[in-house]
């Protein structure tokens, strides 16, 4: 049987940002097989021609096929683990180790994606496995060989704990040609936003709209609970060998505590200004919103006629599942 492990970062260790975050899933291969066909129905039946990109997810014309993603996806068996690391003690360490900051990089590449991929392959003891490693594709991996690096540690790793895997191949894709690591990209992101708490930014339209997307993801069926329980984040703090889980529901009752009460004060200002005559137009042009904003809208409108906010999103959805 074979098992793959999708990796990916986001903010490079850089002294510019506060954190970086490496994030890895581990997926049986049928399975995965399965959920790549899934999100290609869902790519063809909304008409998305473009990767899924976190980042660039500033236009919520693309909400459908978004959240259906996001929907389907975490209904399956997944388990998805999220490194954190404070780059300001990362670089601390650099200059008391006297090591330059290409040294730091060459050893967190393949220290940290190394206990990520511990804790996917430790329930893998029970039958014989091969294990591949996929990474999203970086110039930096190729020169600190990385690739050949994590196989042949991973496999020492499995010798030594008398794991009965085998990691077969180690090697990079594009992003744009592997669902599974744009799945990645999606659930670093939001952890990254929530972490962050990019939301606060109200002046700004993408982060209200990515916020709208999170939330409405979150609030459809039992999702916010299956996400605290499959989405695992550790941090490094420079002590030694030791990382710490971090409690995710902090940051998500943070974030849905604001965004609810974000929402109902815009939905009060739409009650407020709108006319019986009004078009939804009128209503967006009224309310100062930008074209990117009109799903958001359309939720907000759903939700005051006394429909759920996702009714006219995920109507399509469960026409297709």
């Amino acid at each position: 049987m074979k098992y793959n492990i999708f990796f990916d970062e986001s903010n490079k260790l850089d002294v510019e940002k506060k954190y970086s975050y490496y994030g890895a899933y581990g997926v049986e291969q049928s399975l995965c097989d399965s959920i790549v066909m899934d999100i290609n129905k869902i790519l063809r039946k909304t008409g998305k021609k473009s990767e899924y990109h976190f980042t660039e997810y500033n236009n919520d014309k693309d909400i459908a096929p978004y959240i259906y993603c996001l929907h389907h996806f975490i209904k399956t068996n997944l388990q998805i683990n999220i490194f954190v690391v404070d780059n300001d003690i990362a670089f601390n360490f650099a200059r008391n180790a006297d090591i330059t900051v290409t040294e730091l990089r060459n050893l967190f590449y393949v220290k940290i994606p190394e206990r990520l991929f511990y804790g996917l392959t430790r329930g893998l003891s029970n039958d014989y496995r091969t294990v591949e490693i996929v990474v999203d594709h970086s110039p930096e991996y190729g020169k600190m060989r990385v690739y050949s690096k994590l196989k042949q540690q991973m496999n020492a790793h499995a010798i030594y704990r008398g794991m009965k895997y085998y990691v077969n191949k180690a090697w990079y894709k594009e992003s744009h040609k592997s669902i599974p690591l744009q799945i990645v990209d999606l659930f670093m992101g939001i952890v990254v936003f929530l972490i962050e708490k990019s939301y606060l930014n109200i002046d700004d339209d993408k982060p209200i709209i990515k916020s709208d997307l999170i939330y409405r993801f979150l609030i459809e069926g039992d999702n916010i609970d299956i996400y605290q329980k499959h989405i695992n984040i550790f941090n490094w703090d420079g002590q030694k060998d030791i990382i710490h889980e971090v409690n995710i529901s902090e940051y998500l009752s943070q974030f849905m505590a604001f965004k609810t009460q974000y929402d109902i004060n815009e939905m009060t200002k739409i009650s407020s200004i709108r006319n019986p005559i009004d078009t939804t137009k009128d209503i967006r042009l009224k309310m100062g919103y930008t074209n990117n904003q009109l799903r958001m809208l359309l939720g907000y409108l759903d939700q005051l006629s006394g429909k759920g906010r996702n009714t006219f999103v995920m109507q399509n959805y469960y026409k297709i599942f």
